[in-house]
C-alpha cells in the first residue's frame, strides 16, 4: 500500500506513470513486429493474443483487485465500460493512417472473423443477463464460465483461420512496410530473438507496474478532486487503463502494421469479456454478473454497435474519408460521445 499523497504529488505520479506506460507501449510494438516476422506468427495473432494480453495488464490488475475486494460494480465497469473506448482508440489511430482508413488495409479477413467473435461473445453475455445467471461450482456463475470457455475456443479458431485464410485480396491500398509481404528486413539485426522476447517481457512488466500505479493515482485523483467512485468505473478508470492500447495502436499504425493495430483492439476487447470468468472466481458473494449495474447495459449496447460498425468497415473496405478519418472511425467517435452523455445522465 502506497503512502498517502497530496493532490499535486498524486497528479505528478499519475503523469510520470502514464508517460512510462505510453513510451513502453510504443516500444512494445516494434519488438512485437520483429518477433512476428522472425517466428512467422502472423501479425493478426500477435496483436490478438500477445500484444493484447500485454497491454491489458492494467485491466487485469484493476479487475482482480476490485473483484477480490468485493467491488463488483467497479470490476465490471472497468471491463465493460472500456469496450467502446477501445474502439474509439482505433478510430483515433485511423487519423494517423496514410492514404486510406485503417479498415481498408488488412490483406486477410481475420479481422472480420475477430469482429464476429466479439459480436458472438457480446450476444452470449446479453443472453446470460436476460435469462439469468446460475451457480455452476461454488459461487462461480455458469454464464461467466461459458464466456471464458468460449473465449478460449474463439482464439483457437482464429489461430487456425489466420493460417488458412481462403480469401485473396483483389485491390488493397499501398500498405506500410510492416503490412507488406515479401522479403523480411530486420529492424534489429544485431539483436537475437531471445533478447527481443526478453525485452518484450520486460516492457510488459513495466506496463504492469506503471499501469498499476496509474490506476492507483487515478483513484486518488477521483477522490481528491471530488469526481467520485461512480465516475471511475466507466470513464476515468477505463480511460486510464486503456493507455497501453492507445500507445501501441498508434505506434502500430505509424509503422504501417495496420493488421496488428486492428487485432490489438479486438483482442483487448475479447479479453475484457473473458476476464469476467476469473473475476467471478475472485468475487466471493455469488455470481458477479448478478451484481451488474443497470447503467452498464448502455456500455454493452454501445460496444456491440461499435463492433458492428467496424465489421461493416472491414467488409466494405472503402477508401473514402472525411477530415482524414474513415467513415467507420467517425461513426465510432460519435457513438462514444453519445454513450458518455447517456451514461452521465444515468449516473
Amino acid at each position: 500500500m502506497l503512502p498517502q499523497t497530496s493532490l499535486p504529488v498524486t497528479a505528478l505520479l499519475f503523469a510520470v506513470a502514464a508517460t512510462t506506460v505510453w513510451l513502453s507501449g510504443s516500444r512494445l510494438v516494434a519488438y512485437a513486429d520483429e518477433i512476428s516476422d522472425r517466428l512467422r506468427i502472423g501479425r493478426a495473432l500477435m496483436g490478438l493474443v500477445f500484444l493484447a494480453a500485454a497491454t491489458s495488464l492494467p485491466e487485469i490488475v484493476t479487475t482482480g483487485i476490485a473483484a477480490a475486494n468485493n467491488a463488483p460494480s467497479l470490476a465490471l465497469g472497468n471491463l465493460f465500460g472500456g469496450i467502446t473506448l477501445q474502439f474509439a482508440i482505433l478510430a483515433v489511430a485511423d487519423g494517423v493512417a496514410r492514404g486510406a482508413p485503417i479498415t481498408a488495409y488488412p490483406r486477410k479477413t481475420t479481422a472480420i472473423v475477430e469482429a464476429i467473435a466479439m459480436a458472438f461473445l457480446l450476444a452470449l453475455l446479453f443472453g446470460v443477463l436476460t435469462i439469468g445467471e446460475g451457480v455452476l461450482v461454488g459461487h462461480v456463475g455458469a454464464g461467466a464460465t461459458v464466456l471464458g470457455i468460449a473465449y478460449i475456443g474463439m482464439i483457437a479458431v482464429l489461430r487456425s483461420y489466420d493460417r488458412n485464410d481462403p480469401w485473396t485480396p483483389v485491390e488493397v491500398p499501398e500498405a506500410g512496410r510492416a503490412d507488406t509481404e515479401g522479403a523480411f528486413v530486420s529492424s534489429f539485426p544485431d539483436t537475437s530473438t531471445l533478447q527481443l522476447q526478453l525485452r518484450f517481457l520486460l516492457l510488459a512488466a513495466t506496463i504492469f507496474g506503471a499501469g498499476a500505479l496509474t490506476v492507483e493515482m487515478a483513484g486518488r485523483l477521483a477522490v481528491q478532486t471530488g469526481l467520485g467512485t461512480g465516475f471511475i468505473g466507466v470513464t476515468l478508470l477505463a480511460a486510464v487503463t486503456s493507455l497501453p492500447e492507445l500507445s501501441t495502436t498508434v505506434a502500430a499504425v505509424r509503422i504501417g502494421a495496420y493488421t496488428m493495430a486492428i487485432s490489438n483492439i479486438f483482442g483487448s476487447n475479447l479479453l475484457m469479456l473473458a476476464l469476467v470468468w476469473p473475476a467471478d472466481m475472485l468475487y466471493s458473494n455469488g455470481p458477479i454478473l448478478e451484481r451488474l449495474d443497470p447503467v452498464l447495459a448502455v456500455a454493452l449496447v454501445s460496444g456491440l454497435l461499435a463492433t458492428i460498425i467496424y465489421m461493416a468497415g472491414l467488409v466494405l473496405r472503402t477508401r473514402r474519408n472525411l477530415f482524414g478519418f474513415g467513415y467507420d472511425a467517425l461513426a465510432v467517435l460519435v457513438l462514444l460521445a453519445v454513450t458518455m452523455v447517456l451514461y452521465w445522465q444515468r449516473v
